[in-house]
C-alpha cells in the first residue's frame, strides 16, 4: 500500500535523497548524461532483451512449423497465437509486473526475505488466473465462431490452443521467477535458462509436428513442453543458488497473507499491459472489415509484427528502468532514482533512432520476408514513415511505463492507456480508415495519436509526479519500510 508521507517530488528544485546530502539546485541533472548509469543499464538490458527474444521465438517457431503444413494450418496457428497472446500470455506478463515494484523495492531496502514471500504470493495469483484462462481456452472454438471467425479455422485453432493449456501455468511461474531474479540483478543465468529451452524446442517441435501422429497439435504442445523445461531448470537454481540464499528461504504459508498486497499492483499491471496489446490487435480486426481486406489486413499485421519486435527490445530497457528505480527507491536513494529515469529516457531515444534508421534503409528487405507481392512491398514502403513515428513514440512510452512500474503507479497507467487508445486512438483510426478511406494509413495514424497521448501523459506523470516508496508488508504488519527523506 502507498505511504502518503513517504514521497518526494520528482522535479523539485531542492531535494535530498537517502545517501545524497547535496541538494539539487536546478534541473541540470536531467540534461546531463551519466555515462556510468548508462553503462549499467545497457549491460543490464542486453541479457534481458536476449531472454525476451528467446521466449518469444519459442512461440514463433511453432507457428512457422505449423504453417508449413498447409494454408488452413497457417491461418489457424496465426489466429490461435493471437488469441492466446491477448487472452493469456499478456495477462501473465502484466500480473508478474507487480514483482518489479515489490521485489525491486524490497531488494533495495535489503528486506531480502520479503522477496521470496512476494514471489510465492504472485505464483499463487498466477496459478488461479491460469485456471480461468484454461477454461476460456477450452471453449476457444465457440468463442471464435461467436466473433465471426471462419468455422474451419476456428475449429483448428481450438486444437492448437488446447495443447497450450499446460503451458500457461508454466508461463505464469516462469515470469514470476524471472522478475524475482531480475530485481536482484541476477541476469546471465536467465539468458542460459532461456537459450537452452529454445534450442531444445526447435528439435522437439520439429519431431512432434513432422515425426509423430500429433502433427499440427504437436506445434503448440511443444511450446508447453519447452516452457515447463525452463521452469524446471530455474527452480533448482532458485532453491540452491548462493545468490538467492537470503531471498528464498523455502515455501511459507505466510505468502497467503501477502496476496492482497500483491493484487493491488498485479491487477492494474495486467490491465495496463492488456489494454495496450488489445489496441494493436484491434487494428488487425478493423483492417479485416475494409474493402480490400486482404491487402489491408496483411499490411496492418506486418506493421503490428514490426512494432511488436521493436517493443520487445524496448520492453527490456523499460524493465531495467523499472528495476533500477525500484531498487533505488527501496534503498532511499531518491537522487539516484532520478538519474536512472533521465538516463533511461535518453537511451530510449537512442534506441528509437536506431530502429528508425534500420527501417528506413531496410524496409523493402524486411517486407520481402513477409510477402513476395510487389503491391504489398510498395504499400509497406509508403507506411514506413508512419511506422517509424509510432516506433519512436512507443520506445519512449515503453520506458516511461517501466518507470511507472518501478514507482508503483500501475493504476494510473491503466487510466492513461484506456483514455489514449480507446477514447483517442481507436476513434481516430476508425474515422480516418473508414470515413476518409485512408485504409491502413488511417488505422496507423490513429494508433500514432493514441501512442502520442500515452507518451505525453506518462511523461507529465513522470516529471510532475512524486517518487513513492511502498509499504512492502501486508496490512497491519508492525514492520514498515523507512521513509524516503524529502
Amino acid at each position: 500500500m502507498m505511504s502518503s508521507d513517504n514521497s518526494t517530488a520528482l522535479l523539485e528544485h531542492s531535494v535530498a535523497g537517502g545517501g545524497d546530502d547535496a541538494a539539487i539546485g536546478s534541473w541540470w541533472w536531467w540534461w546531463r548524461f551519466d555515462a556510468g548509469e548508462a553503462k549499467r543499464q545497457v549491460q543490464f538490458s542486453l541479457p534481458m532483451i536476449l531472454t525476451n527474444v528467446f521466449y518469444y521465438s519459442i512461440r514463433l517457431v511453432s507457428v512457422m512449423l505449423a504453417g508449413h503444413l498447409g494454408e488452413l494450418e497457417l491461418a489457424s496457428a496465426t489466429l490461435a497465437n493471437t488469441w492466446t497472446a491477448v487472452t493469456g500470455f499478456a495477462i501473465m506478463i502484466g500480473l508478474s509486473g507487480a514483482l518489479e515494484t515489490l521485489c525491486g523495492q524490497a531488494f533495495g531496502a535489503k528486506l531480502y526475505r520479503t522477496l521470496g514471500i512476494h514471489l510465492q504470493a504472485s505464483c499463487i495469483i498466477s496459478f488461479i488466473f491460469s485456471i480461468f484462462i484454461s477454461i476460456l481456452w477450452y471453449f476457444t472454438e465457440p468463442v471464435l465462431i461467436l466473433l465471426h471467425q471462419d468455422a474451419d479455422i476456428s475449429r483448428t485453432a481450438a486444437l492448437y490452443t488446447k495443447a497450450l493449456i499446460p503451458g500457461i501455468f508454466a508461463y505464469g511461474f516462469l515470469l514470476n521467477i524471472l522478475r524475482f531474479l531480475q530485481t536482484q540483478t541476477i541476469i546471465l543465468p536467465l539468458v542460459i535458462f532461456s537459450a537452452i529451452p529454445f534450442s531444445i524446442h526447435v528439435g522437439v517441435a520439429y519431431c512432434l509436428v513432422y515425426k509423430t501422429s500429433l502433427g499440427f497439435e504437436g506445434a503448440s504442445l511443444s511450446i508447453s513442453v519447452s516452457l515447463w523445461v525452463s521452469v524446471l531448470l530455474m527452480a533448482p537454481y532458485l532453491a540452491f543458488s548462493k545468490r538467492c540464499e537470503h531471498s528464498w528461504e523455502g515455501f511459507s504459508r505466510e505468502s497467503f497473507q501477502y496476496i492482497a498486497v500483491n493484487l493491488k499492483l498485479a491487477l492494474p499491471s495486467a490491465a495496463m499491459q492488456c489494454l495496450e496489446n488489445w489496441a494493436f490487435e484491434t487494428l488487425v480486426l478493423l483492417a479485416g472489415l475494409m474493402n480490400d481486406a486482404e491487402t489491408t489486413t496483411s499490411l496492418t499485421a506486418m506493421c503490428v509484427t514490426t512494432e511488436t519486435i521493436a517493443f520487445m527490445i524496448t520492453y527490456g530497457l523499460g524493465a531495467v528502468a523499472s528495476i533500477r528505480i525500484s531498487n533505488e527507491l527501496g534503498a532511499g536513494n531518491t537522487h539516484q532514482a532520478k538519474k536512472a529515469i533521465a538516463v533511461s529516457l535518453k537511451l530510449s531515444v537512442i534506441l528509437a533512432i536506431t530502429f528508425v534508421l534500420a527501417l528506413s534503409f531496410g524496409h523493402n528487405l524486411w517486407a520481402s520476408l513477409f510477402s513476395e507481392s510487389r503491391t504489398i512491398i510498395d504499400n509497406f514502403a509508403s507506411l514506413t514513415p508512419f511506422l517509424a513515428i509510432s516506433i519512436t513514440i512507443d520506445s519512449i512510452a515503453g520506458v516511461l511505463s517501466g518507470v511507472a512500474r518501478g514507482c508503483g503507479r500501475q493504476h494510473l497507467v491503466v487510466y492513461v492507456n484506456m483514455t489514449s487508445f480507446y477514447l483517442v486512438g481507436m476513434p481516430v483510426a476508425i474515422l480516418l480508415g473508414f470515413k476518409f478511406e485512408l485504409d491502413a494509413k488511417g488505422l496507423w495514424i490513429g494508433l500514432i495519436c493514441g501512442l502520442f497521448c500515452q507518451a505525453l501523459a506518462l511523461l507529465i506523470m513522470t516529471l510532475r509526479g512524486r517518487l513513492t516508496k511502498l509499504d512492502l508488508f501486508r496490512d497491519g504488519d508492525d514492520e514498515n519500510t523507512s521513509a524516503i527523506s524529502a
